[in-house]
């Protein structure tokens, strides 16, 4: 669902930015709105202090487009909500979207996928993942302020393993929803629920049953033999990061590489980054079927080759085993630059 409508509701609501866009002058604070409608008429009946607003926030454009793109991935979110009441349809997804406006490339994500740039060899990263572990102060700060959302089964402190009835009135290590660092606190009865984020790494998981903390959906899903709801703790809101394509001239070798965890869980950026070196080196400049070949590489290098004991990579470590998607996307070209 998300693959077929997601772009609908990003056009959506760009649409309506095309003329403020090509303005040069800041956006209007306010879209006029019909005469004599709520909202037209002037402001002098406001009262209350007025020496914040002395001055106006200044917004640009690129805010405009970011705001434009979050706003469709919350429509999305709601679209499902819908189609899920409607026909019953459950589960949900990451997205990572890539949208190209006015000479500036808007990366969206939500969920544990990734994109980066190789650009001469130099790689810059267009994402980061939402996890249980780097979203933890959010996810813990949400439990600390509704403590309803966590039903009497979890508690929204972290600590470093689970605490035993025996500990009881002993001093653990623990860490809440403002700490980067660890300290001790006595360990009191509530504090026997089990952690809201526990695990590491891959195994990291939100409520012991999910391990991404952003993306479409899910709105049915919850706590493993319980009724609690998880959905409250995942957010649809993706981290829209920017790149100007004007400030650099690139080269047919330039590409913006996106993967799904398949392919990160099992392969560095560097590594992505010496096979584009690599597969890319092989073609001719004007050959359109070297990006395919790239993103073809991506795949079966993250696959492995099957082997007695499964699908192994070169090091005979396990191949990926998670779904491994792979877009590339050329940011020059011969003769022209971006």
């Amino acid at each position: 669902m998300a693959s077929r409508f997601l772009h609908r509701h990003i056009r959506e609501q760009l649409k309506d930015l095309v003329e403020i866009l090509q303005d040069p002058s800041p956006p209007p604070l306010c879209l006029p709105s019909t005469p004599g409608a709520p909202g037209s008429s002037d402001s002098s009946h406001l009262v209350g202090p007025q020496s914040c607003w002395s001055s106006q926030k200044e917004v640009t454009h690129e805010s405009l487009v970011v705001g434009a793109i979050e706003n469709a991935f919350q429509f999305m979110d709601e679209q499902m909500a819908r189609e899920r009441r409607g026909h019953q349809v459950e589960g949900g997804c990451c997205a990572l979207v890539v949208v190209y406006l006015l000479g500036k490339v808007y990366v969206a994500n939500a969920g544990d996928s990734r994109a980066i740039i190789v650009r001469n060899g130099e790689i810059i990263p267009m994402s980061r993942e939402f996890t249980p572990e780097t979203e933890r102060q959010r996810l813990q700060l949400l439990g600390f302020l509704k403590p309803e959302l966590l039903g009497g089964e979890f508690t929204h402190l972290e600590f470093p393993r689970r605490i035993q009835p025996k500990e009881l009135g002993q001093r653990m290590l623990y860490r809440d929803q403002n700490m980067t660092g660890w300290a001790y606190k006595k360990i009191e009865l509530e504090d026997l629920r089990f952690p809201l984020v526990c695990g590491e790494g891959k195994k990291a998981r939100v409520m012991a049953t999910i391990g991404v903390t952003r993306g479409l959906g899910d709105h049915n899903l919850k706590v493993c033999s319980s009724t609690l709801p998880i959905k409250p703790f995942l957010s649809c809101f993706p981290e829209v990061r920017v790149y100007d394509l004007r400030q650099y001239e690139h080269c047919p070798d330039d590409v913006l590489v996106l993967g799904t965890d398949g392919l990160w869980d099992v392969t560095s950026d560097w590594e992505v980054a010496a096979t584009v070196d690599r597969v890319l080196s092989a073609y001719e400049p004007n050959d359109a079927s070297r990006y395919t070949a790239l993103a073809q590489a991506l795949v079966l290098g993250a696959r492995g080759i099957p082997r007695d004991r499964g699908w192994r990579l070169p090091n005979n470590k396990l191949g990926s085993g998670d779904d491994i998607s792979v877009f590339v996307i050329p940011l020059g070209g011969p003769g022209s630059y971006s």
